[in-house]
């Protein structure tokens, strides 16, 4: 079950018949799709069934679908961004309160499961936020913000060979290099200060990311195409954080693929 083989599809066949006007059309590849789809909102078999015994049913089937898809897919959006900040400030109990609120009211199976996985990740973070130590089977970037809270706190790094392994990893994934950062493994304290400069390098580039994505956007849909390259150029003159400027390269060559033929 994938977002696409139902939401995306869900969308499409809306557009046509609640926007555009178009008569609903019950083939059996729409039959097929919306029963499908009904499934996968937690609609029962039997509702599906009898909804589609007619076109007005049916439409209300198709906009009760939708409606299942849309909202929760921006309840989980909304509740995964809040959750994110919450994390990366301190806020544990926070950010699982935000994905329990989304498992209290969830009704789409796809998205609950989203949700429980994205506790289920936060709650093994509690454990790195109460030991110090690394969690392989969590994402390093979700980890940086929980141990430099530790250090902060007055909480020294224990720099066991997995510690400066999960440095060494971090800094490169900020462009820091191996000159930068082995001495800073030296010590428990020099460490935490290179996990600090690691975090700042995130941040600065995530505000460098969101700054030139907006002025890019206006540029870009007042028709100045030109303006909205040099955005993303002077972005790049700075960028020092790989991904980000994987980021940026993408962006420009989109900007410069000629426009889809009419």
């Amino acid at each position: 079950m994938t977002d696409k083989f139902g939401s995306e599809l869900i969308d499409e066949l809306e557009a046509h018949v609640l926007e555009d006007g178009e008569p609903l059309v019950l083939s059996d590849e729409v039959r097929a799709l919306l029963r499908r789809s009904a499934e996968q909102v937690a609609l029962s078999p039997g509702d599906a069934d009898e909804a589609l015994r007619s076109v007005p049913t049916a439409t209300t089937l198709l906009q009760e679908i939708s409606r299942r898809f849309k909202e929760g897919s921006k309840r989980l959006f909304e509740a995964q961004v809040k959750a994110s900040d919450l994390r990366d400030a301190g806020d544990l109990d926070g950010a699982c309160r935000e994905l329990e609120g989304v498992l209290s009211v969830e009704v789409v199976p796809l998205y609950r499961q989203r949700a429980a996985d994205s506790l289920h990740a936060l709650m093994r973070l509690k454990s790195v936020a109460a030991s110090g130590q690394i969690d392989p089977t969590l994402r390093d970037r979700s980890q940086l913000p929980i141990l430099l809270h530790r250090v902060q706190q007055g909480h020294p790094l224990d720099l066991n060979e997995g510690m400066r392994a999960f440095l060494r990893r971090a800094a490169a994934d900020v462009g820091m290099s191996e000159d930068e950062t082995e001495p800073a493994l030296a010590s428990p304290e020099s460490a935490g200060a290179l996990l600090g400069q690691i975090m700042g390098r995130l941040r600065d580039a995530s505000g460098r990311l969101e700054s030139a994505m907006y002025r890019m956007t206006e540029r870009r849909d007042a028709g100045d195409l030109e303006g909205a390259r040099q955005q993303i150029r002077d972005w790049l003159a700075v960028e020092v954080v790989p991904r980000f400027r994987r980021a940026a390269e993408e962006q420009l060559a989109g900007l410069d693929e000629p426009p889809p033929a009419p």
